[in-house]
């Protein structure tokens, strides 16, 4: 795994620039930017994907497979943090001594000279920054943005803008998110993960302290999160704002009703009442809508405007994203790999379900992650699914851990009827469409490939007829 260096700075002119990993959600939002500000670019990844159609629409030759020759004539170098040392294209970038960005750089360049919101937290990044991009559009202003998803009304996870705002999705993971000139920090919880990097739970919230007391205007953060309430004792510069339930929060909500679907809210800031209803359902995304308004208030923008905007956001591609419905089967992916994100998708879903069960396909992702948090996945996904397929772990940019399998959730369940671990992804197709009955929803829950599995699922659904199944066939 490449991870960034915060003493290597993008030059002020990068010339042609080459992405390794061009097709990931992160690097094709940069690459698009990169165009927009006139910059020659070209790319390569391991596969075709949608995101790497759209970058050749956008006239950036892209080759499949990772190959010295891939460099071409290329000036600068940016690469994910995902990948391995021994990438060939990495490899001759060096040999050259062409300047190499990881992918945090490249973008803290794009943002030089903006004033910059930068979304930080372990859970809800990419929906809260979907949202503050969908509410200054709304209210008028024109920020240039780059999300960790595809933001669904807009068709790309990234765009320039003519205003002087940019919001961000800053990542945590490796800490890169302290890379940045931010203005505006938005922190939506701080609760322990990518401890592989960090190592210790108290290395992890010193990033975020940090983070925070690096914002140059206002830090907007949870009220409610354990983590966060920790952290905001430690932030001494600038101005706070916090957001929740928590009846001391600046921005509180009084009021979330998830039992229509989409959440109707209520927002006491300031003095003032705002009653709002969200396109996206679950709790999880009232507490997002409520760090969105604190953020755009912060910048200025009208209250009732802000949650006006904020209430046409139409969620990000792999969150609660519904693919297709087959013999009255809904067929949803999303990107939630933590437990807590588990929970927060699946209790969305039970809202909207109505009388059908919950289907859960989970792909572990890392080793790392499944080592340290067998036993929780396992208690969420028993507690809040009906059913659980648990596939093979993505172990993405780590190697295989001896005895850390998918079994190794499934094992942690109480009950084996409600579970069964299946390598096999066509047999683990076959197995949901055997089980699934007309009112069911099926859930494709990971941030590796699971997505891939849908069309699988969706065509055994097509051949299998309905069945009175209701137990995991082990």
């Amino acid at each position: 795994m490449i991870k960034p260096e915060s003493t290597v700075l993008a030059p002020e002119t990068l010339g042609t620039v080459h992405f390794v990993g061009i097709g990931g959600s992160g690097m094709s939002g940069i690459a698009r930017l990169f165009v927009d500000a006139g910059l020659t670019v070209t790319g390569s990844d391991i596969r075709e994907s949608h995101a790497v159609s759209q970058m050749r629409d956008l006239g950036i030759p892209v080759a499949i497979g990772h190959d010295a020759a891939n460099l071409g004539d290329a000036d600068t170098v940016v690469v994910t943090g995902a990948l391995w040392e021994n990438n060939p294209e990495y490899l001759l970038a060096r040999e050259k001594n062409l300047p190499i960005l990881h992918r945090s750089r490249a973008l803290e360049w794009l943002t030089r000279g903006h004033r910059l919101i930068s979304v930080a937290g372990a859970h809800g990044k990419t929906t809260s920054t979907g949202m503050i991009v969908t509410g200054l559009r709304e209210c008028g202003e024109d920020p240039s943005f780059v999300n960790g998803g595809v933001i669904q009304s807009y068709g790309v996870s990234a765009d320039s803008g003519s205003g002087d705002l940019f919001v961000v999705e800053a990542d945590e993971s490796d800490g890169s998110f302290l890379l940045y000139n931010t203005a505006i920090a938005v922190i939506t919880n701080v609760d322990a993960d990518h401890l592989d990097h960090y190592g210790t739970r108290e290395a992890f919230d010193q990033a975020f302290v940090d983070f925070a007391n690096a914002a140059t205007d206002l830090v907007v953060i949870s009220s409610d999160d354990p983590g966060a309430v920790g952290v905001t004792q430690h932030i001494r510069g600038p101005r706070v704002l916090t957001f929740g339930e928590s009846s001391m929060a600046d921005v509180r909500l009084s009021v979330i009703d998830t039992s229509g679907g989409p959440v109707r809210i209520v927002i006491e800031y300031a003095g003032g009442r705002y009653e709002g209803t969200l396109l996206v359902p679950g709790h999880h995304n009232a507490l997002n809508a409520a760090g969105a308004f604190a953020a755009l208030v912060g910048v200025g923008i009208d209250p009732a405007a802000a949650l006006a905007g904020i209430a046409r956001f139409g969620g990000t591609e792999r969150r609660f994203e519904l693919h297709d419905t087959v013999r009255e089967v809904s067929v949803f992916d999303d990107y939630a790999h933590h437990h807590t994100e588990v929970n927060a998708v699946l209790r969305a879903a039970r809202t909207v379900v109505g009388a059908g069960r919950l289907i859960a396909v989970h792909q572990p992702h890392l080793y790392s992650r499944t080592q340290l948090f067998a036993a929780e996945f396992a208690h969420t996904l028993e507690n809040d699914a009906d059913l659980t397929i648990v596939l093979d772990v993505y172990g993405a940019r780590e190697d295989p851990i001896q005895g850390v399998t998918g079994a190794l959730v499934s094992d942690h369940f109480s009950d084996p009827n409600k579970v069964a671990c299946i390598s096999d992804w066509q047999d683990a197709a076959d197995a949901v469409a055997a089980m699934a009955q007309p009112g069911d929803f099926v859930i494709t829950l990971g941030c590796g490939d699971v997505y891939r599995i849908i069309p699988q699922i969706l065509a055994a659904l097509e051949s299998t007829p309905a069945s009175t199944i209701s137990k995991v066939s082990n």
